[in-house]
């Protein structure tokens, strides 16, 4: 195994936490690398304006790859109204930096895989016939595309006198919002391109046919969102049709695809949506494998191959300045495991995967949230294990 460097960026709230515990797994899993820590998060928009510092970047454009932990977000007034008193009244705007992350890296595909562990209590369990109880197996992955659509960016209020014109010769603007005073208006886009559409489509169909899913969904809303969400199953009819003929095709509207989550989740495999319809449904499918604790992600850019990996889950402020850190480790670690696929080290991924599989399984280590315990400082002393022992649990089926 090559020795290699990791950005680890710890972010805010309990992203340090989880992060270092994850490292020390992967230790103990036998990963050897160096590790250079990246300035990310709250702390550095508070005190210099910008939650993502230059130096950051250009430690990722060095090193490729990239362990994060979480972050804060807070609306636009109370970010701005949080500045240094050297920084306020600047027209210094908060972005979210793992947003600004994408872009500027190209980090058009995101994996989040979501898959159940025998012997969780938070499984998702549903009544079968004669009032029996069932507790399908969950195993989809979903691709979204990360760096267009809604997430683009391209937004506008009171939208200046060329968007204002343009907009004014579509009829329906006309007929819909032509009356309504323009600075009434607010303006965001949704933007697709054939590049980017057909790149998640093909990584979408390339990871079913390496991995044996028998399917790919592509769920967006072509019947009412014709042009973009019509152009993202138009080619994936193509695709699949030239390349992939053995993987059946589905389609699915967005709102549907939601409601049959409770009804037949353990149908679906690979999952390919843009990026808000990506974002929804892979926390929709988060919450039928034990919630944001047991759900990670992966970012890439196949062409440079820098990568970030992530937990969706968010920096939980409120935990962060617990004595004892409760929170689960576990999305991190899967995260972690994430990034062992992408490196090439897939051996030493599904030999972590198992550790977490039977501690899981075993249910002697759980944390407050697969104790069903509220996220209180005394939930340890309640039998909840805290954030290092479910780590050490982890660790000793590693040995």
């Amino acid at each position: 195994m090559t020795k290699r460097t990791i950005v680890k960026m710890p972010g805010d709230g309990i992203g340090k936490v989880v992060l270092d515990e994850t490292i020390r797994v992967l230790e103990a899993a036998g990963f050897e690398a160096d590790y250079v820590e990246g300035d990310i998060g709250w702390e550095f928009w508070c005190k210099e304006g910008n939650p993502l510092p230059q130096r950051t970047i250009d430690l990722i454009e060095k090193h490729k790859i990239a362990l994060f932990g979480a972050i804060t977000s807070k609306p636009k007034d109370e970010a701005a109204n949080e500045l240094i008193p050297e920084l306020q009244d600047k027209g210094l705007v908060y972005s979210s930096p793992i947003v600004g992350l994408r872009q500027h890296f190209g980090l058009d595909i995101c994996m989040r895989p979501c898959r159940s562990y025998t012997g969780n209590p938070l499984n998702f369990i549903r009544r079968g016939p004669n009032d029996t109880i069932e507790e399908p197996k969950i195993d989809a992955v979903i691709f979204r595309q990360n760096t267009e659509g809604l997430y683009g960016g391209v937004e506008w209020s009171n939208p200046p006198d060329t968007v204002y014109h343009a907009l004014m010769t579509h009829p329906r603007f006309v007929k819909n919002f032509g009356e309504t005073p323009r600075e009434e208006i607010s303006v965001s886009t949704r933007i697709f391109t054939k590049k980017y559409t057909e790149r998640i489509l093909r990584a979408a169909f390339n990871y079913a046919k390496d991995n044996g899913y028998k399917s790919v969904t592509v769920c967006e809303k072509p019947n009412v969102i014709r042009e973009t969400s019509g152009m993202m199953y138009k080619m994936a009819q193509v695709i699949q049709k030239a390349d992939f003929p053995e993987i059946d095709l589905w389609n699915t509207n967005i709102d549907a695809q939601m409601m049959w989550l409770t009804k037949n989740p353990e149908d679906y495999g690979v999952i390919v949506a843009g990026n808000m319809f990506g974002d929804i449904v892979s926390d929709g499918f988060a919450g039928l494998i034990g919630g944001l604790g047991f759900a990670s992600s992966a970012q890439m850019n196949p062409e440079s191959r820098v990568a970030v990996f992530e937990p969706t889950h968010g920096s939980a402020p409120k935990y962060a300045d617990y004595d004892v850190s409760i929170v689960n480790p576990i999305a991190m670690i899967e995260t972690a495991c994430a990034m062992l696929d992408f490196i090439g080290e897939k051996e030493m991924a599904e030999k972590l995967r198992k550790a977490v599989a039977e501690v899981i399984e075993e249910g002697k280590v759980r944390t407050y949230d697969m104790m069903k315990m509220s996220g209180r400082p005394d939930v340890v002393e309640k039998g909840a294990a805290s954030t290092q022992q479910m780590a050490d649990a982890i660790i000793a089926k590693l040995n």
